[in-house]
């Protein structure tokens, strides 16, 4: 796809979407600062139209002028510069894996619970959770429209066909013999234990295991040929489905690695301990508030619900300062 169709493509699914990739489409369609401002109730049409003759009559910053006229201060100006610049971030980093195919036009919105197939208990009982709260200290936004995550679906079709074929029945018995030593465990030992479980699988490139620039495998796939880090965070997901951890309590996160700068997943599990983070690159299970300094999340998704990540306004406002 030409990047001048990606970004046709993406616009499209901003437009059409959902309330969510509407108002990130909104936001970003007024980038000007005199259309953010009115958007915002700081001022009105009249008010910026006569900022903006005064702005071409002296040829000075529109910015300069509001401050001038007392409309608004440096650090407001400041701070709604931030968060315009942290909305382009995350369009930037979600056009970048809607090129890899990622995100896609689909019309079905259902995804079937095929972990559910490898379950080895009902749902287990945990202690109770009174909050989920957003990850790595971000500010997060939840939406039920999956429709443009098809990568994540054709995942779990892929999956439920191969649990049919007899081919796999060799890796999927051996899981749940490996799996079945955690039943009696508790959540946050459980995830330690899948985490080391799939941790020993091989690390690949997709470009060299699948010959595609982006591919989410399966968990037998993963388990067959290796993978690299969205197939470890989605078997390690399915191997805690399996074991009867409820959907609520899981989430697969994309996130920005700033230490490698580089895009990375790895799956999130609320524990009554907090959300911990199961990890690829890490042998022990971290709880996500010790890693903010390193991952920065751009969005996360389970099988009924994906939320968007942008940072808190209270790290803009000590940025404008």
């Amino acid at each position: 796809m030409s990047q001048s169709n990606t970004i046709r493509s993406v616009e499209s699914s901003f437009k059409r979407g959902g309330g969510l990739f509407r108002s990130l489409h909104a936001a970003l369609n007024n980038s000007k600062i005199g259309e953010l401002l009115v958007l915002k109730g700081v001022m009105t049409c009249s008010e910026l139209r006569h900022a903006l003759e005064e702005h071409k009559s002296r040829k000075i910053p529109l910015g300069q002028i509001l401050i001038e006229r007392n409309v608004l201060s440096k650090r407001t100006l400041a701070l709604i510069l931030l968060r315009q610049k942290a909305l382009r971030v995350v369009a930037g980093t979600m056009l970048f894996f809607l090129t890899l195919g990622i995100f896609s036009k689909r019309a079905d919105a259902e995804i079937m619970d095929v972990p559910a197939k490898v379950s080895l208990a009902s749902v287990a009982t945990f202690e109770g959770l009174e909050s989920y709260p957003a990850l790595f200290g971000s500010e997060e936004k939840r939406s039920s429209n999956l429709t443009a995550f098809t990568k994540w679906e054709d995942m779990f079709k892929r999956f439920d066909r191969a649990l049919k074929d007899s081919s796999s029945q060799d890796v999927i018995t051996k899981l749940k013999r490996d799996l079945e030593a955690f039943k009696e465990l508790s959540l946050s030992a459980m995830a330690e234990k899948v985490n080391a479980l799939m941790n020993k699988q091989r690390y690949i490139l997709d470009n060299r295991n699948w010959g595609k620039s982006d591919y989410w495998a399966t968990p037998v796939e993963f388990l067959t040929s290796g993978g690299d880090c969205e197939d470890f965070a989605i078997a390690k997901y399915v191997a805690l489905r399996a074991l009867g951890v409820g959907e609520e309590r899981l989430r697969i996160a994309i996130v920005h690695d700033k230490v490698k700068n580089i895009p990375h997943a790895v799956l999130v599990v609320y524990t009554s301990e907090g959300a911990v983070v199961l990890d690829n690159q890490n042998k022990e299970v971290l709880s996500a508030d010790s890693l903010r300094a390193r991952y920065r999340p751009i969005f996360s998704i389970n099988r009924e619900f994906w939320w968007l990540h942008t940072a808190p306004e209270s790290t803009l406002v000590a940025s404008a300062k």
